[in-house]
């Protein structure tokens, strides 16, 4: 197919006013200005001015793990047995048939991040997949893309009431160094076996196994933290262990946002549609990704999803502008920025050739309220 006659937001080579998008085989295969050549047996779509933009991402969700409408029976988010769970993988618990897929599909995100909640210190694997589809190893992006690891009130809160460790910020920073600790270990032990025949390898440990990706910086880890003091002892021990880490929600990130520039920090920011359901979301508010943003914080905007359900991130957006954020990157805060963020940059979050062709049509400014998409491409299919 080949779009002609949209303003295209490229989100890499600035916005095309009138331009056109062509694709096949679910890439996109070229993007420019007008006028465009015509190519025999090529569909041909008049956007006529209408906004192209690409699909948009949703960096942190439990999409699929606690399922609309269910209780404990759609409840897989959270293996609260164990308070170390690096194993756990998310791609293992998500349900493509909850209705919560398309909704998201229907308002235009493509590509989501989902994983477990932060009841633990250590959590398990998150997976990058795209929204449209059935059967979930047909969607992943990429899995894991990181592993999810939880700072300050949630595991406190969920062992205390068990008599189990942790109880206190220090033991949850000491279980995640413990783990830590551990993995690399049985790296080196595995390292030396491989390269002494007469040194035996160590028994087969499962959580070890998983977190030597991160060890070895080839996926990231994902930081839940909401105070400030929680963000910089994430931070301290991605130092210890040269982790490549990424700070989720950041509640008060915004009052420390000297020290994350300082430090290149990323944070995933949000949520913010939501009330202040517990102390540590007392500082709370929507202008925090413009504040980051401005700073020169990559940023990205997040639903949490069911926090906030999935299909309201452009709302999320757009609140972030009405907040103070520059309108093209309250935009870049959902599709690009992302991606990047994420390790997704090379297949979504912008249009040029060579990534994957998922994007939407808008009439209007799509992070207004009363903005809904006209036309949306998954993988070069048109799904609304």
């Amino acid at each position: 197919m080949v779009f002609i006659h949209g303003k295209i937001y490229t989100m890499v080579n600035g916005v095309i006013a009138d331009g056109w998008l062509r694709t096949e085989n679910g890439k996109i295969t070229g993007v420019g200005s007008m006028p465009c050549e015509e190519r025999d047996g090529e569909e041909t779509i008049d956007l006529n001015g209408m906004r192209l933009v690409p699909g948009f991402i949703d960096a942190h969700t439990h999409l699929g793990m606690w399922e609309d409408g269910l209780t404990f029976e759609g409840d897989d988010g959270n293996e609260d047995t164990d308070p170390v769970t690096p194993q756990l993988r998310a791609i293992d618990a998500v349900n493509p048939m909850d209705r919560c897929f398309r909704e998201a599909l229907e308002a235009g995100v493509t590509t989501v991040v989902t994983g477990p909640g932060s009841a633990n210190p250590i959590g398990g694997q998150l997976a990058a997949l795209k929204t449209g589809g059935t059967c979930v190893d047909q969607m992943i992006v990429k899995a894991p893309v990181a592993i999810k690891m939880a700072l300050g009130e949630n595991p406190k809160s969920t062992y205390h009431g068990k008599n189990q460790a942790p109880v206190t910020r220090m033991a949850t920073a000491s279980l995640i160094r413990d783990a830590l600790f551990k993995a690399q270990r049985y790296l080196d032990e595995k390292k030396r076996a491989a390269e002494d025949e007469d040194y035996d390898e160590p028994d087969y440990d499962g959580k070890c196994e998983a977190l030597i990706p991160a060890l070895e910086r080839k996926i990231q880890v994902h930081f839940h933290a909401h105070r400030s003091d929680d963000i910089f002892t994430a931070i301290r021990i991605a130092k210890e262990f040269d982790l490549d880490y990424v700070i989720v929600h950041g509640t008060e990130g915004y009052l420390i946002r000297e020290h994350l520039a300082e430090e290149h920090a990323r944070v995933l920011s949000g949520p913010s549609l939501c009330d202040r359901s517990k102390p540590e979301l007392k500082n709370l508010t929507p202008a925090s990704p413009g504040l980051l943003s401005s700073c020169g914080v990559k940023t990205a905007i997040i639903t949490d999803h069911p926090v906030i359900p999935l299909q309201y991130l452009p709302v999320c957006a757009g609140l972030a502008v009405r907040e103070g954020m520059d309108s093209e990157e309250a935009l870049r805060a959902i599709t690009r920025n992302p991606a990047e963020i994420c390790g997704l940059a090379d297949r979504v979050g912008a249009l040029c050739p060579g990534m994957d062709a998922d994007f939407s049509v808008f009439r209007g400014d799509p992070l207004t309220l009363e903005a809904k998409p006209e036309q949306v491409y998954l993988n070069g299919k048109r799904v609304l």
